[in-house]
């Protein structure tokens, strides 16, 4: 059977060192001779076809921290409310509605989270940091 000639693109010819423990390599070496492959082939798997975790804008992490400071702030709120109430006097708020917009927070919180919109163009092209006015 004659060599048949790989695209040069596709010659692998450079080495990307890792260090490992004894451990993760005794676990790599075991890992690959069950797949019955060679760990690099296994580590070049791994590496390029699995896909990475999502990353989030900067815009969406700073929203989702915002939010997570009105949240705090709600939480004051919630246990003043109750405070007050449970010593008979006039509470500073609904209690529900605190509540409600307490749920509601969360589930935004978790939304920001969840969505993939790192891909979206106009956040690319968003490199500055804004601030809301203060009036």
């Amino acid at each position: 059977m004659a060599n048949r000639k790989q695209s040069k693109a596709l010659v692998r010819k450079h080495i990307f060192p890792i260090r490992l423990s004894d451990i993760e390599l005794e676990m790599i070496r075991m890992k690959s001779q069950d797949a019955g492959m060679s760990a690099s082939e296994l580590m070049r798997r791994n590496a390029l076809m699995r896909p990475l975790p999502k990353r989030l804008s900067k815009i969406s992490l700073q929203t989702y921290w915002e939010l997570g400071q009105i949240g705090n702030n709600l939480n004051q709120l919630v246990k003043a409310t109750n405070t007050a109430i449970k010593m008979g006097r006039t509470p500073p708020t609904n209690p529900e509605l605190l509540q409600e917009l307490l749920e509601l927070l969360h589930q935004c919180r978790r939304d920001i989270a969840s969505d993939d919109i790192e891909g979206e163009d106009w956040e690319e092209e968003e490199d500055d940091d804004w601030e809301a006015d203060e009036g």
